[in-house]
């Protein structure tokens, strides 16, 4: 297999959130999410000590195949093949109940960007894939054949946040009917034809493979269900730390985290003593951006937001799974 370079976004500020220096060397056990090709979770290894285990959980059988060869010559690292959205269910299966922190780098990583079989990219000729699990599911080429006018306007539209949804939904159903769209160089042109004007420095078919690559891997539902796991598992002191790269995302764990961080607004207009409300889930909630030096070393970062949260004592009233 063909090892591809990936660097590593926000990757100090990440592992000092979920442990602090005070804390090095810490015990307990940790959960990467979304272990890629590592960066996270090697360095998260440096900082705990023999007993501590990291379990690593990824979709793609490529990431889990690095994962694996690492796990071999350490002890401490459990690798798990499938969706962090699955994250209760699948550490029940090592009959874990409780962490110490999760972490969570989202969407779509450098290697697999830089694959064009993965079909990914905009950038690069290659299948019309899009799978994170390339061992089941549908594929974009797949989807694209048969989805109606509609389904692919409003995938485009709300996935992608498209204002040209409606025009590339149409070229794409009047080529089809000419010939399958089965290459994503193909895809990217169909949408620059469709899409006259667009950001500056953007290529006009970003929105789009982010809105059909969102859409096929189900990642925002994916991130919901992985955002009420981590908050179920936490224990008190427990971190989460998650790295988004589009609005879409970084919404929805802003919104999670300030909610679980806040008196809900239907009790704190009651007439309640203060002892009387429930206690916040989390608390000490950060929002953290790549500095300068690392945009101008890794482009890729500029997007990137990483928040953080620490879990309270307070115990969890509703369900996380």
């Amino acid at each position: 297999m063909t090892e591809f370079s990936h660097r590593t976004v926000l990757l100090e500020e990440t592992v000092q959130a979920l442990v602090p220096d005070e804390q090095v060397p810490a015990g307990g056990i940790y959960v990467d999410g979304t272990y890629g090709r590592g960066g996270h979770s090697d360095a998260l290894l440096k900082r705990l000590d023999a007993q501590a285990r990291l379990l690593v959980i990824d979709k793609d059988p490529q990431a889990i195949a690095v994962a694996q060869a690492r796990a071999a010559n350490d002890p401490r690292i459990v690798c798990i093949h499938g969706g962090f959205g699955d994250m209760r269910a699948l550490l029940d299966g090592y009959g874990v109940q409780a962490v110490n922190g999760v972490m969570m780098d989202l969407g779509v990583s450098s290697p697999q960007l830089d694959q064009a079989e993965r079909g990914f990219s905009f950038m690069r000729d290659g299948p019309l894939d899009m799978r994170m699990d390339t061992s089941q599911g549908q594929t974009a080429a797949q989807w694209l054949a048969v989805a109606s006018l509609d389904e692919v306007r409003e995938v485009i539209r709300d996935y992608g946040e498209e204002r040209f949804a409606l025009q590339i939904a149409k070229a794409i159903v009047a080529r089809r009917e000419v010939r399958p769209i089965e290459r994503t160089l193909d895809l990217a042109d169909i949408v620059a034809a469709a899409v006259r004007t667009r950001e500056k420095g953007q290529h006009p078919a970003t929105r789009t493979f982010q809105a059909i690559r969102i859409y096929l891997n189900r990642e925002l539902e994916e991130l919901d269900r992985a955002l009420e796991a981590a908050l179920g598992l936490l224990v008190q002191g427990g971190r989460l730390a998650v790295i988004s790269f589009h609005s879409l995302e970084d919404r929805r764990v802003k919104q999670f985290m300030q909610a679980a961080s806040r008196v809900p607004a239907e009790l704190a207009r009651l007439p309640l003593r203060e002892d009387q409300l429930p206690k916040p889930l989390l608390s000490g909630v950060k929002r953290i951006r790549p500095s300068a030096t690392e945009v101008a070393g890794n482009p890729r970062a500029r997007s990137a937001v990483l928040r953080v949260a620490e879990r309270t004592g307070a115990p969890l009233t509703r369900g996380a799974d």
